[in-house]
């Protein structure tokens, strides 16, 4: 099936307001994970189009850009978010056909990053500084700026929410952003480039390279004319990026993988939990950092959620995005074969519960059907290791004190949901658990826009989503005027 008609070329980079093809003229295929075939090709952006691409930011700076009021760049995000809305279904499409989610999920996803750009349009002129008592004869007082060139490194599996929180953010508080969307899936960042050129986004204000990481990426994380680095991914990758970045000096925001746990006490409301238990770890085939793949359980009722979370695995369908299934293929074959040796590593569990593939999927797709494991050892590999795949591990507990144990006994931390009635435990758990975001009964899956986001440990540092992101994107100056 072909892609729709675009108003861009994909094998294109987007410089200084302009589509142009990459300096060295290479091109990748762009893949559809729901039958293998070839989508579109895309730009093999390397050094020369990266360097291109902050000389135009850096432009922008010096030009019409960086002298946008706050207000002015709020009206800005504010119309491109509404420019984002007016295009809901093509930009849904077209994630769907990238990524490989269903199309619900692909368009829930649009919505939000139009919601990103209304946060942050409101946003860019709430942002103050202070006034600081001082010495007699001084008045102090501290100004947020900006960074000024920005880096953004954005993965495949939620390309626009991560482009809505980092992107969005950035540009509201003055910045001038270079994006690197994943080649495993960039049309959508490349739709918003040209949705944002079409809202009169100043030239050079936004630039986009695609690329593979170990050319453009590298270029960008390395390059001495940006001043901050945003990065999604693995932490072998975000290891990477810091290190190259710590060569210039710039501060990096790292939002990496977790292996985040639902903790269900005995007291637990389980009506209440069990969509939130099975959705949070099968949205987007699981390819989620913030997926609750850990699933404990106080043994009182371990038997019961199994049994329940059981019944729900069985009636979920895996099948192409396009049919809007409960869940869509992983994102490429090599994924497929990642999260098959994830699987392989556990055949020492029970399988408690498997979702079907649909008979008619294609075979080039790459499909995994959803499992629920029953895993009493909290050290076994499946329970340590971010698998990225629809794989979930049910783990049992007998007391609040194993509970939180098992809970922060990896090396990451970046969400956690407690399922209990009682208050006290609550409050004991929220500020016990080591994890960025927690959830007292419901699981937010990195939770809302205004949300602070990011993880400790493994998980990365630095914080997106809400005001905390406008903090990260700016620096803070003092001044302090003696005036006698």
């Amino acid at each position: 099936m072909s892609l729709p008609d675009l108003p861009f070329d994909p094998s294109h980079c987007l410089i200084g307001g302009s589509w142009r093809p990459p300096a060295k003229g290479g091109t990748l295929a762009l893949i559809d994970p729901s039958d293998g075939s070839e989508l579109t090709r895309i730009a093999r952006g390397q050094s020369e189009d990266i360097n291109a691409a902050v000389t135009a930011a850096q432009a922008a700076l010096d030009g019409e850009w960086g002298r946008f009021t706050a207000l002015e760049r709020g009206r800005m995000l504010t119309r491109i978010g509404q420019l984002v809305l007016e295009h809901v279904d093509l930009l849904a499409e077209l994630e769907a056909r990238d990524v490989g989610k269903p199309l619900s999920q692909a368009r829930a996803d649009a919505i939000a990053l139009a919601r990103y750009m209304e946060f942050y349009g409101g946003a860019a002129d709430k942002i103050h500084g202070e006034t600081i008592p001082y010495l007699d004869g001084y008045t102090v007082y501290t100004l947020r700026e900006p960074h000024g060139v920005t880096g953004h490194i954005v993965p495949w599996n939620y390309p626009m929410q991560i482009i809505g929180r980092s992107v969005g953010a950035a540009l509201a508080m003055g910045n001038a952003a270079v994006l690197k969307p994943a080649e495993e899936a960039c049309l959508t960042a490349l739709m918003f480039a040209e949705i944002a050129r079409a809202a009169g986004l100043p030239d050079g204000a936004l630039n986009v390279v695609p690329g593979l990481g170990a050319e453009a990426g590298a270029a960008l994380s390395s390059h001495n004319g940006v001043q901050h680095i945003s990065f999604t991914g693995s932490v072998a990758t975000g290891a990477l990026i810091q290190q190259a970045a710590g060569a210039n000096v710039i501060p990096v925001t790292l939002e990496l993988g977790g292996k985040s746990p639902q903790l269900v006490f005995e007291d637990a409301n389980l009506d209440e939990a069990l969509p939130f238990l099975v959705n949070a770890g099968i949205q987007n085939a699981g390819q989620t950092c913030s997926a609750s793949s850990r699933i404990l359980v106080q043994r009182s009722r371990y038997d019961e959620v199994v049994a329940a979370m059981s019944k729900r695995y069985a009636a979920l369908t895996v099948g192409p995005a396009l049919g809007d299934h409960h869940v869509g293929p992983l994102i490429s074959a090599r994924q497929k074969e990642i999260v098959l040796g994830f699987l392989e590593k556990g055949a020492d569990l029970k399988v408690a519960a498997k979702g079907q593939i649909i008979d008619t999927a294609p075979g080039a797709g790459a499909y995994v059907a959803p499992h629920l494991l029953l895993c009493p050892d909290p050290e076994h590999a499946l329970a340590q290791q971010e698998i990225f795949g629809p794989v979930q591990v049910v783990i049992p507990f007998d007391d609040e004190a194993q509970a939180l144990a098992i809970a922060n006994g990896t090396d990451y931390g970046l969400v956690a949901s407690i399922w209990t009635e009682n208050g006290a435990r609550q409050l004991r758990l929220a500020k016990a658990l080591k994890s960025g975001q927690v959830f007292i009964n419901n699981y937010g899956a990195g939770g809302g826009v205004e949300l602070p986001f990011g993880g400790i440990g493994k998980s990365g540092h630095g914080r997106e989503k809400g005001f905390e992101a406008l903090y990260g994107f700016s620096t803070l100056k003092t001044v302090a005027a003696k005036h006698g």
